[in-house]
């Protein structure tokens, strides 16, 4: 249905047309349309009383203490009570409550004493390792600064003294080869001409001459040498030692790099195995924490209660805590009451929040004490719907609040059902009216005033009601009399009429404490449409006792939930002047017909009679 509304056009009217002819059919079903019979004198009625008036709404609940320490279990997962103390028990500080299964946590616990030892190891390991790391790290770096240096020294040594020593030995030997040469070059000359003149043999000319090439052979090598030297051996020389020097210097960095992240590591690792071995420390201390947890003991003296017992009421499934059962973490086990005090906890319809406050005074009777009946005032109202309720029946806002009783007794036991009813208004001297007299016409709060056969409509102006009588403030006199049962046909005739008279101001008298001031509901009028809204009169009610008038309770209650009469009401509300004009003469129609119907069956039994 609630898609059919969201659907425009003639959907929409159809669907709304149909909810409001079904309620019809119902409700003549149910006798509730048959036509009025305003000159009839077989109206059930009731005297308009004036006298004391009480609003007020009633709600059950439970006693609980104010001040209350909460042993819950610590103990993580799900654990088996193995002891437990006897509810109702008085216990003094220090006793022990409750005792839980530990196996599994020793267990647990010798588990990680070898996780302890293992990772305490593994942290000395890493430990003395950084040492070795560091150790060596050092040394490598201490010979390659020593290769660097012996590299920087060679090339400074050959470019500034074997070169220059080696080149000047080169040059020596060249320049004595030259001088060599030139003896023995003269010497053979001469040889040559003692020869000629016989006075030196010819092998001594040929040995001299033999002298002379040996000589050029020797200058011949001296020049290569010096060549080779400059041109050859020199440059390879110094390129080796510079890139020796390179070498060992890129080394030195290597060595002094891999040294640095050799030691981060190490000490990476270090750190990682001392968190390891913390985190084994502090599991294992956690684990003998638990094993610690699963005995309770009371942190001050008081009365033994279970919180089952207390959450009975509001988990009917709630497994009996009992030796034996499983608790889960943080789950209550046990209410010690610290004082005396003692309050009402109730849940609030919504409906009821805007004429309860913290504050109102409240009469309390408890199941179990009957005959007791105790004084106290609303302390709390929680600002958020109950949870758990809404899970339950999430159409259904409920809203947790405190009732502080005045006095203590010894007799009110946490966990006992009671109900409290909270006064609202109190009026000592009210003109008031049963709810099921008043019907609202284009939301107008109207009644049947019998005057001799006739029933003649009169707009009133109401208060609050206590589900039974409605508080009248204008439009009535003590001693009137209105129908119990006003028609609801006549009445949405009257709605095409125009409102019914004004209501007659009747002075009231000042209501007593407390003050609790409630507004009128906003009528509810349809442009250019008649329409019979029937509705509460008031709304300081519980919300079990209903918010419908009695002609509604006889046509509806059973067929249409609260949520369903206010679906129809939004539809009707969203329809256009036209559409519901239309609907208004199908439905008049329709209640004629039927009407028309159950007038001759009426005649036909009267005939019978």
């Amino acid at each position: 249905m609630a898609e059919s509304v969201q659907k425009p056009g003639l959907k929409r009217w159809f669907v709304a047309a149909a909810a409001v002819a079904l309620v019809a059919v119902m409700l003549v079903a149910s006798g509730a349309f048959k036509k009025a019979d305003l000159s009839t004198a077989s109206s059930p009625t009731f005297a308009v009383k004036r006298g004391q008036l009480t609003i007020s709404v009633s709600e059950p609940g439970t006693i609980k203490s104010r001040n209350l320490e909460v042993i819950k279990s610590e103990v993580e997962g799900q654990t088996t009570i193995l002891w437990l103390v006897q509810e109702g028990t008085q216990v003094k500080k220090g006793d022990l409550l409750v005792e839980l299964d530990a196996s599994k946590l020793q267990d647990q616990r010798v588990d990680k004493q070898i996780a302890v030892q293992n990772a305490e190891a593994n942290f000395i390991r890493s430990r003395e390792q950084l040492e070795v790391t560091k150790n060596q790290t050092q040394a490598d770096i201490a010979k390659a600064k020593l290769d660097y240096q012996f590299a920087s020294e060679d090339l400074v040594k050959y470019e500034q003294g074997d070169y220059p020593t080696s080149k000047k030995e080169a040059e020596a030997r060249l320049s004595l080869a030259r001088d060599e040469l030139a003896q023995k070059t003269e010497k053979s000359k001469q040889s040559k001409e003692l020869y000629e003149k016989a006075f030196t043999s010819l092998s001594e000319v040929q040995a001299d001459e033999l002298a002379v090439k040996r000589a050029q052979n020797e200058l011949e090598s001296a020049r290569e040498q010096l060549t080779l030297l400059e041109s050859f051996t020199h440059k390879r020389r110094l390129a080796e030692l510079r890139s020796n020097l390179d070498q060992t210097r890129m080394a030195l960095e290597r060595v002094t790099r891999k040294a640095s992240a050799d030691i981060v590591q190490s000490e990476a690792e270090l750190r990682a195995k001392e968190s390891e071995f913390e985190r084994q420390k502090s599991q294992l201390a956690k684990i003998i924490k638990q094993i610690e947890r699963t005995k309770m003991y009371a942190p001050t003296d008081g009365l033994v209660v279970y919180a089952t017992t207390g959450q009975s009421n509001m988990r009917s499934n709630a497994e009996p805590l009992a030796e034996g059962a499983t608790v889960r973490e943080r789950q209550d086990i046990i209410y010690l009451p610290t004082s005396n005090s003692v309050m009402a906890e109730v849940k609030l319809h919504e409906s009821t929040l805007d004429r309860v406050r913290p504050g109102l005074p409240v009469r309390i009777t408890v199941d179990a004490l009957p005959g007791k009946v105790y004084s106290g005032s609303v302390a709390k109202i929680a600002p958020l719907p109950d949870g758990q309720s809404m899970w339950m029946n999430p159409d259904m806002k409920v809203f947790n609040s405190e009732i502080h009783l005045e006095a203590n007794d010894d007799a009110l036991r946490t966990g006992m059902s009671c109900r409290a009813e909270i006064v609202v208004e109190t009026h000592a001297d009210a003109v008031y009216v049963p709810v099921q007299a008043v019907l609202r016409v284009n939301g107008v709060p109207t009644v049947y005033i019998k005057n001799g056969d006739k029933l003649e409509p009169r707009r009133i102006d109401v208060g609050l009601d206590n589900n039974r009588m409605a508080h009248v403030r204008s439009g009535l006199e003590a001693g009137e009399s209105v129908v119990l049962n006003p028609p609801l046909a006549d009445a949405a005739a009257l709605a095409d009429q125009g409102p019914p008279p004004a209501p007659v101001k009747v002075p009231e008298t000042p209501k007593k404490a407390p003050p609790a001031t409630a507004s009128l509901p906003e009528p509810q009028t349809s442009a250019k449409t008649a329409e019979v809204v029937p509705q509460p009169v008031a709304e300081a009610r519980t919300p079990d006792a209903g918010t419908q008038t009695g002609e509604e309770r006889r046509g509806r209650r059973g067929n249409m939930t609260p949520e369903q009469r206010e679906e129809m009401r939004k539809r009707m509300e969203s329809m256009s002047p036209e559409e519901r004009e239309k609907m208004r003469e199908q439905w008049m129609q329709r209640r004629q017909q039927q009407g028309g119907n159950s007038e001759g069956g009426a005649r036909e039994r009267g005939a019978r009679e």
